[in-house]
């Protein structure tokens, strides 16, 4: 039985998409990836995944609206918003919306992610 995490990337920008899932592979991660919100939410639906990396910028459908549409649904996902939208209010309208954490893109450095995603896994 494998019991590694699994971890789903929503990331429109394909160069960050790469190297997050990279980093994650190598720290012994499953990692799903998509490209845009409507595929993302599809595959949080299907795949249940442990934690989700989620860029609130995206094609097709923001993360804002992902974020309603788990809270609608109840998920209980752990979920780190990663953006470049450093405006306090859009801050509180992710965690509002039942985002666990947020980093701000110029920010952080991928070792970031890591200790959050580590953080927020062994809490479950």
């Amino acid at each position: 039985m494998d019991n590694k995490k699994k971890i789903l990337v929503i990331e429109d920008e394909a160069t960050l998409q790469k190297a997050l899932n990279e980093v994650l592979v190598q720290e012994g991660y499953e990692v799903l990836s998509a490209l845009d919100g409507i595929s993302g939410l599809d595959l949080i639906l299907k795949e249940s995944p442990d934690l989700v990396l989620l860029d609130i910028i995206l094609p097709k459908m923001d993360g804002f609206d992902v974020l309603k549409r788990l809270k609608e649904k109840g998920s209980e996902v752990p979920i780190i918003i990663l953006t470049n939208l450093s405006d306090i209010n859009d801050i509180q309208k992710a965690l509002d919306l039942g985002a666990t954490t947020y980093l701000v893109k110029a920010d952080f450095h991928l070792e970031d992610v890591l200790k959050k995603i580590k953080e927020l896994l062994s809490k479950n």
